[in-house]
């Protein structure tokens, strides 16, 4: 088969409308669907659920993973959501032991085992305090919120973590 020139350029005019109908997949995506950042820290924010005797607890945690996010984690923040902390996910699953230098909030500082179960809860770390923290075996996470919540709704050891 022979083309004309009018021909191949009507081919040529076709194709290329084609490609470029629509908009990016970026574009395409509801906003729900887009991961939250938090404004501060710039990580991403996910739900996390703490199923206690007393009930289950949600929450919104900032996401820590890389080794820099991890070693700034919550430093210098002046406050902190009744609802809101930071996960620390340790992947692969470690031992870890944590202290409160250039923190400036008390935390509770919840080591999540293997099993997603709560092996120990540092309550109300003293800030600046460098003291290191350790959970009392290997961790697949560590969730830090604000001092005193964990005793405030009843979230120990044994509970069971979900993110």
């Amino acid at each position: 088969m022979r083309l004309t020139r009018s021909t191949f350029a009507a081919a040529f005019l076709f194709a290329f409308a084609a490609c470029s109908q629509g908009g990016s997949d970026a574009d395409a995506k509801p906003a729900a669907t887009q991961a939250a950042v938090h404004p501060e820290s710039g990580l991403r924010i996910i739900p996390l659920k703490v199923k206690s005797q007393s009930g289950a607890h949600a929450f919104k945690v900032e996401v820590a993973t890389t080794a820099q996010e991890q070693a700034k984690g919550l430093m210098f923040r002046t406050q902190m959501g009744a609802d809101e902390g930071m996960i620390f996910v340790n992947d692969p699953p470690r031992r870890a032991a944590f202290w409160m230098r250039n923190t400036v909030i008390p935390l509770d500082i919840i080591f999540i085992g293997t099993d997603h179960r709560i092996l120990n809860i540092a309550a109300n770390a003293v800030p600046y305090d460098e003291t290191p923290l350790p959970a009392d075996g290997v961790t697949s996470g560590v969730l830090e919120l604000n001092g005193g919540r964990a005793a405030q709704l009843g979230i120990k050891a044994g509970d069971k973590v979900s993110w």
